[in-house]
C-alpha cells in the first residue's frame, strides 16, 4: 500500500492548484480549508464555488473536459502557463470522483478554442460539430487533396441578407442539422466547391454555396490571408456569427468572431 501512496503522492506534488470537475456540494466541502487553490469547473456553480470555471459543455471526453477548463482558467487569469495542476474527476462514475490527474498548463491550451464556445450566439455543441467537420476535413482533405472551406454559424438570417447564392442551395428545402454523421458527409463532399456554409443556432445547415457581401473595410486580419479569410473576419463584425475557417493553403483551421481572429490551430496538431 505504501508504494500505491507514494505514487498518488508524485501525482499531486508540488501542484499549483487543484480543479474539481463537477463536484458534489459535501465532495467540494472537503477542500474549503486545503493549503492549495481549489478550483471548481462545471456548466454551472451549483455549489457556490469562490472560484470557478464555466464549462460551454459537458464534454464527454474526460481529455477535452480537462483542456477546456484549464484554458478557461487561463482565460480568466486564474492559472499561468506552466502551472502544475491536478484534476479530480469521474471517469467510470458520473456520481463521484474518481481520478486524480496531473496537467501541466501550456501554451496551446491558450489557443483561443474556449473563446471560441464562449458567448457565442449558436449553441455550444453546433460550435463544436462544425469546429470538429473542420478539423477533420483539414485532416484527410478531399480525396487526399488539401480543400479550403468557411462555415459560418449563428445570426443565419442576418447572415443570409448579407449574402447571395452562387448557385443551387442544395439545403433550401431540407431540415438536417450538423452532427449527423450522414450531414458531415455531405458537408464534406460540397466543401470542395465555392461559397460559404450558413447554419442556424441551433445547428440547421440553412445554406451552402453563398457568397459574402458585407464590407470589408476596418477589418483586421493577419498578412497573407485570403478573401475567405477576410470574408469570415467581415461577416462576424456585421453580424453575431461566428465563422470556422480552413484555409487550403496553409491546412489551419482559424475562427472569427466579432470580426477579429480568435483562434489557430493546425488540425494534424489538435
Amino acid at each position: 500500500m505504501s508504494i500505491l501512496t507514494d505514487l498518488l503522492n508524485d501525482v499531486v506534488a508540488d501542484v499549483d492548484g487543484v480543479f474539481l470537475f463537477s463536484p458534489s456540494g459535501s465532495f467540494h466541502e472537503r477542500f474549503r480549508e486545503a493549503d492549495v487553490d481549489v478550483v471548481v469547473v462545471d456548466t454551472e456553480n451549483v455549489v457556490d464555488a469562490d472560484t470557478f470555471v464555466e464549462l460551454p459543455l459537458a464534454f464527454d471526453n474526460v481529455r477535452d473536459r480537462i483542456r477546456f477548463g484549464v484554458e478557461g482558467a487561463i482565460e480568466s487569469g486564474i492559472v499561468e502557463t506552466g502551472d502544475a495542476i491536478a484534476c479530480s474527476v469521474s471517469v467510470f462514475d458520473d456520481d463521484d470522483a474518481d481520478s486524480v490527474i496531473r496537467v501541466r498548463a501550456t501554451e496551446d491550451m491558450g489557443a483561443g478554442i474556449y473563446d471560441l464556445f464562449v458567448d457565442s450566439r449558436a449553441e455550444p455543441g453546433v460550435i463544436r460539430d462544425v469546429f470538429e467537420v473542420a478539423i477533420e476535413l483539414g485532416k484527410k482533405g478531399q480525396k487526399g487533396k488539401p480543400v479550403g472551406a468557411l462555415f459560418v454559424v449563428g445570426d443565419a438570417g442576418k447572415v443570409m441578407n448579407k449574402s447571395r447564392p452562387l448557385s443551387y442551395n442544395p439545403f433550401e428545402k431540407s431540415h438536417v442539422h450538423v452532427g449527423d454523421p450522414i450531414v458531415n458527409v455531405m458537408l464534406k463532399e460540397f466543401s470542395r466547391l465555392d461559397g460559404a456554409f450558413v447554419i442556424s443556432d441551433s445547428g440547421k445547415i440553412v445554406s451552402a454555396y453563398r457568397y459574402l457581401e458585407p464590407a470589408a473595410e476596418g477589418v483586421d486580419i493577419p498578412k497573407g490571408l485570403g478573401a475567405r479569410h477576410m470574408a469570415a473576419g467581415a461577416i462576424t463584425r456585421d453580424t453575431n456569427a461566428t465563422a470556422i475557417v480552413l484555409s487550403e493553403s496553409d491546412g489551419l483551421v482559424r475562427a472569427f468572431k466579432g470580426g477579429r481572429l480568435i483562434l489557430e490551430v493546425d488540425p494534424e496538431a489538435y
